[in-house]
């Protein structure tokens, strides 16, 4: 949180109250802001960032509403886990199948021991392939996180790509995952589909050519989204903590071609590759692109996996 309040420019051409939103915006969905961590009061934060707390609080009312964060009376305000209330339903549903389990087992004159012997001993239903469909903001980095979450799937299991402007329904897939930031949008969009986010983070390419950079480079990071600007100045200075001189611009800046042409490096955000056609020799350009964080895969996508593979299989496919 320190890191995101002191990367908030008060000169740049983002408003200040656009720039905290998106930073705790993606903060949350790239895991810097991660799941249970308190967030700071109202008024504590209008103060460390120099706004109005009514601001602030109308911040913190979108961020609530998206379902990114939530209020615990008495407690203050806290990161809401992505599928914290789907998981705890589907934590419900089981305890209730317990609990018919229990029932049919004292009328077959089961003990609780009997059954349980028998769960541990069962054979689990044939694994179906399960069709998933991963939706982002640009094809070309949403197909490269595709490409990174194949190798934890299943050889059965198949994975498609669309943006978020090509995407209007599930289109017969099993499960939809996205960024977080993209998720309100893909469950109104498809809300009969199962969906799941994944934190999104720098991945290894990126963090090793920002520890490469020299500490007197001359740095621009260019961001394609006003909301993305603080998010990726953070990540810049945390894996990039020894260059000094580094300045942030945003598509749409008045004097972005001028501060681009006499940057050294620029580091630009997905969607803004174009970038490369009008640099001048000797100039560096790196994407500063992101891969789903295996801490994600293993605790939010590959458990959604496996509770589609449980459900019934689907009457398109009991046809075939």
């Amino acid at each position: 949180m320190e890191r995101i309040v002191a990367a908030i420019d008060p000169k740049s051409s983002v408003s200040v109250s656009t720039q905290l939103r998106g930073a705790l915006e993606f903060g949350i969905a790239s895991g810097e802001l991660p799941t249970g961590q308190k967030l700071p009061s109202v008024r504590m934060l209008a103060k460390r960032v120099g706004i109005s707390p009514v601001t602030v609080s109308h911040v913190y009312a979108s961020l609530q509403s998206a379902g990114h964060i939530e209020g615990r009376a008495g407690s203050g305000t806290f990161v809401r886990g992505a599928s914290g209330d789907d998981q705890r339903r589907k934590l419900g549903a089981i305890d209730d199948m317990i609990g018919n389990l229990l029932a049919a087992g004292r009328e077959a004159g089961l003990s609780p021991a009997d059954l349980s012997l028998r769960v541990a001993m069962a054979q689990p239903a044939v694994s179906r392939g399960i069709r998933i469909l991963m939706v982002g903001n640009f094809h070309d980095a949403t197909e490269s996180y595709a490409n990174d979450l194949r190798p934890h799937l299943s050889s059965t299991d198949t994975i498609d790509v669309v943006t978020l402007e090509q995407f209007d329904t599930a289109g017969g897939h099993d499960l939809i995952i996205g960024p977080r930031t993209l998720l309100p949008q893909i469950r109104e969009r498809a809300p009969d589909v199962d969906a799941v986010a994944v934190t999104l983070i720098p991945n290894e390419a990126t963090r090793v050519a920002l520890a490469g950079l020299t500490p007197d480079a001359k740095v621009v990071g260019y961001s394609y989204f006003p909301g993305f600007v603080t998010i990726m100045k953070t990540g810049i200075q945390r894996f990039a903590p020894h260059v000094s001189n580094l300045s942030m611009v945003v598509r749409g800046d008045a004097d972005e071609a001028q501060r681009i042409a006499e940057a050294e490096v620029v580091i630009y955000a997905s969607g803004a590759g174009y970038l490369n056609r009008d640099l001048a020799d000797g100039q560096a350009a790196f994407e500063y692109r992101h891969t789903p964080d295996v801490q994600s895969i293993r605790s939010d996508l590959l458990p959604a996996i496996e509770a589609c593979r449980r459900k019934p299989k689907p009457a398109r496919d009991a046809a075939e």
